[in-house]
Order: C-alpha cells, then sequence, then structure tokens
C-alpha cells in the first residue's frame, strides 16, 4: 500500500534487490518518486457474497455508487485455481436470454460465463442488457462488467437495471 492520498494498492510482481515491480490498483497520479510503501501482510483479494448484488464495483469490488461500504465478510483471491473440468458441474439447464432467434441458434447453459464480441455499434449491451431483465424471476445472479466503457454509458444501464428491478439480482 502506497503512503499517498488515496492509499493505492498494488501488487509486487517481481522483487530486485535495487527495485520492486508492481502493478498499480487505482490510477496512481498521487504516487511520486520517494514515495513510503508498507506491505499489508495480504494476498490481493475482493469481496464477493450477496452483499455485492445491487451494487456497482470497480474491478476491485470497491463501491463506486455512493451507496457506502459493502459489508461482506467473504472474500477470494484475486489469482486463484479454477477447479478442473472434471469436477465441475456439467451444463444441464439452459438460460433463456429472451431473445428468440439467440435462444433457438446459440444454447447458453445457466452458470456459465458469456463474452459477447463484435463491431462497434452491433448492439451487444442491449443483448447484455435484454438478457439480465429476462431473468427476474430466475433465480440467477448476474454480472455485468463493463470493464473500459465511459461511465457515462455505465450509468445508462445501471438506471435502465434499477427501473426494471434487476439490480436485486445483479452486480
Amino acid at each position: 500500500q502506497f503512503d499517498d492520498i488515496d492509499n493505492t494498492i498494488g501488487i509486487a510482481l517481481n522483487l530486485e534487490a535495487d527495485n520492486v515491480g508492481v502493478v498499480l490498483m487505482g490510477d496512481g497520479r498521487n504516487i511520486l518518486e520517494g514515495c513510503s510503501v508498507k506491505s499489508t501482510q495480504k494476498i490481493a483479494q475482493v469481496s464477493v457474497g450477496d452483499a455485492l448484488r445491487g451494487r456497482v464495483v470497480d474491478a476491485l469490488a470497491r463501491p463506486i455508487d455512493g451507496k457506502g461500504e459493502i459489508k461482506s465478510t467473504e472474500t477470494r483471491l484475486i489469482e486463484s485455481i479454477a477447479p478442473n473440468i472434471i469436477a465441475r458441474k456439467s451444463v444441464y439447464e439452459p438460460l433463456q436470454t429472451g431473445i428468440t432467434a439467440i435462444d433457438a441458434m446459440i444454447p447458453i447453459g445457466r452458470g456459465q460465463r458469456e463474452l459477447i464480441i463484435g463491431d462497434r455499434q452491433t448492439g451487444k449491451t442491449a443483448v447484455a442488457v435484454d438478457t439480465i431483465l429476462n431473468q427476474k424471476g430466475q433465480n440467477v445472479v448476474c454480472v455485468y462488467v463493463a470493464i473500459g466503457q465511459k461511465a457515462s454509458s455505465v450509468a445508462q444501464v445501471v438506471d435502465i437495471f434499477q427501473q426494471a428491478g434487476a439490480m436485486d439480482y445483479t452486480v
């Protein structure tokens, strides 16, 4: 943890005799040469659990929605080993997007992560938003990831979710 105004967190990647390579988990604009650094004695981890439902968080699960701290008692390591293929439960239940063409052509299993890729302005966000809105009452927790999106675009999506009551089951 850096001794700057923001108490920026970093992950040490390589330790050498005269320097340390660090990945910053913040903007780092207030870190200056000669700035003090202290160890947190923790492995990089994020909050997890039901307390995140209905919240807008950054990549480190820190709240950015202005609703105060997230009261989660559970954490998970950022870099954790995924279960091997045999230990995973097979996909046996479909997840309906609500878009008939997609549901008919591309089976999506409940519990799967889906990456929607394509050219700009082709409706990727609309497909994701419609799919999340369609999960109301289906006992599904949705995670909408908007890394690299403009804050105004994220705010519009969050507003749509709030108006539809979808934030109750969405992070």
